[in-house]
């Protein structure tokens, strides 16, 4: 099962998303700002991607400023993990996840790299 954790406000979740319906790919849309992904959600996701897990995480993103968060304190699994569980809108997007792997889809055609 392919699932894709989008934001349709995301031009790259958007683009990740069509390349996924070109290629005819059946997939679970989760739209995690409405649906925010469990815990166990996302430390399979950090365990899947081979970036680091300070990758998931949207450091330049203007909520991620307002909430006066340093970068440097979200490196590790663990800690990436509980500010996403907290604060899902801070979550690089797109992420693709198919059985055993995952990418996060910048650029959109990284999600190719898993068919």
């Amino acid at each position: 099962m392919t699932t894709l954790f989008h934001n349709p406000q995301c031009s790259k979740s958007r683009g990740a998303k069509a390349l996924l319906d070109e290629q005819g790919v059946d997939y679970e849309l989760v739209e995690y700002l409405k649906v925010p992904p469990t815990r166990a959600d996302l430390e399979r996701i950090v365990d899947l991607i081979d970036d680091e897990p300070a990758d998931l995480v949207r450091t330049k993103d203007p909520k991620f400023k307002a909430l006066g968060l340093a970068a440097s304190a979200y490196t590790d699994k663990a800690s990436v993990v509980a500010l996403l569980v907290e604060h899902p809108e801070v979550m690089e997007r797109p992420v693709v996840v198919v059985g055993d792997r995952a990418v996060i889809g910048r650029p959109p055609e990284r999600v190719t790299e898993l068919f």
